[in-house]
């Protein structure tokens, strides 16, 4: 019921897409979750057992955040991980280097040429 909640929001604000790549998990595989799909023009695909690389953005994404947040702070309260994890998102999106943009910033990425 989370992940349609999460999308119904995801529908109003932004739109939806047109599949969602899952792992097998409960929250994946539930007869509700499948029925919204369909019932949105959602194709629900999932990735096989034991291949996270069919996920790899996802993966990659898990991992950054283990390392560079939860594995590095010891968080007291909830607001304290919530403000962290902000900050964690504003520097990964638009300060850290990234491959993509030729281990370039986002943000000078859009400012300088990247030759």
């Amino acid at each position: 019921m989370r992940v349609i909640r999460t999308l119904e929001r995801l529908k109003e604000t932004r739109g939806l897409p047109e599949m969602l790549r899952a792992d097998n998990g409960p929250e994946f595989i539930s007869f509700r979750l499948d029925t919204w799909c369909r019932h949105n023009n959602v194709h629900l695909i999932f990735i096989q057992p034991g291949k996270p690389m069919q996920n790899a953005y996802v993966e990659h994404c898990n991992r950054s955040i283990r390392e560079d947040l939860l594995n590095v702070y010891l968080f007291k309260t909830l607001a304290e991980v919530n403000q962290k994890a902000r900050e964690w998102r504003i520097d990964f999106n638009e300060n850290r280097p990234h491959k993509a943009h030729g281990y370039q910033s986002p943000k000078s990425s859009l400012s300088e040429p990247n030759y």
